[in-house]
């Protein structure tokens, strides 16, 4: 075992160090931890960039990945380090779910349902609520993690993909003193008007829908108003499958150009879904991060 890869012990906080690889004049690395409000060890991923000055806190992003995703697939698939590492930008990329063998899932290991779909919200059904908490795990604990082990800023910025853009954006949204900027690529941004949000919320919210609009985009867009407001870009691909199927990004833009809300939403004639849309498109939404940051 190189050094690499070696396991770090966990330090008094819980802390392990999983792997550690140089990557453009940074580190990659990967931790886990016991998360009190998941009930579970958990997983994430961090690109640290080359540090300058080590008494100056970082800018950082944190990352929300899709549905059947884990902190590692941004990490290998999106090529962000070497433009991370241009800007001086710490990346965070926490696990899409809790995960254990205790951990419930769906009864037909459905992909769309339980691990690997927590969909970024505080569950308050059977059997999911006493692990579920997705939305606090984000917005709370892994945060205060992070602030307690590196240097960072306040402030920080926040993206995602698919489920990922769902939860950035209605996180961003609903903490805007927290966040600095959000961007999304194909993102769930009316869950409670799609199939896939239909199923997760009725799932782990019940089947009150005004229980749901705390986790819809476009409800909180129009609680928010025009006049609160943080800068946002949302990417789509026109060739996506699920654009349709799912009404990913247009939703949002309709509620955007109905209040006034600005935004920026661009489409992309022949990308799919994948993260080679992610991988063509992340080193601006990067740019537009450290604009903010």
């Amino acid at each position: 075992m190189t050094a690499e890869t070696a396991v770090t012990p966990a330090d008094a906080t819980g802390l392990a160090e999983l792997s550690s690889n140089k990557c453009f004049g940074g580190w990659q690395k990967r931790y886990s931890h016991k998360s009190a409000v998941l009930k579970c060890e958990m997983q994430f991923s961090v690109f640290i960039p080359p540090i300058v000055n080590p008494d100056e806190k970082l800018p950082a992003l944190y990352w929300l990945s899709g549905l059947t995703c884990t902190d590692e697939n941004f990490s290998a698939k999106a090529g962000a380090q070497r433009v991370a590492a241009e800007l001086g930008i710490m990346l965070i990329m926490p696990d899409t779910s809790p995960r254990g063998d205790h951990i419930p899932d769906a009864a037909d290991a459905a992909y769309d349902l339980g691990l690997g779909a927590g969909f970024y919200i505080n569950a308050t059904q059977e059997p999911w609520h006493d692990h579920y908490q997705m939305y606090d795990y984000i917005v709370d604990e892994l945060p205060a993690l992070i602030n307690k082990e590196f240097k960072v800023k306040a402030k920080s910025a926040i993206a995602g993909h698919s489920m990922g853009g769902h939860g950035a954006l209605t996180i961003a949204l609903s903490n805007m003193k927290q966040y600095c900027s959000v961007s999304a690529f194909a993102p769930i941004v009316n869950p409670s008007d799609c199939q896939w949000g239909q199923k997760a919320f009725s799932n782990y919210l019940g089947d009150k829908q005004r229980d749901w609009e705390a986790y819809d985009s476009c409800a909180l867009m129009r609680q928010q108003g025009k006049f609160l407001h943080i800068p946002m870009l949302v990417d789509q691909g026109l060739d996506d499958n699920f654009y349709h199927t799912q009404k990913l990004t247009k939703p949002l833009e309709d509620v955007a150009l109905e209040i006034g809300y600005e935004a920026e939403f661009r489409y992309h004639v022949g990308y799919d879904h994948s993260y080679f849309f992610v991988a063509s498109f992340i080193e601006e939404h990067l740019r537009f991060h450290a604009k903010h940051l």
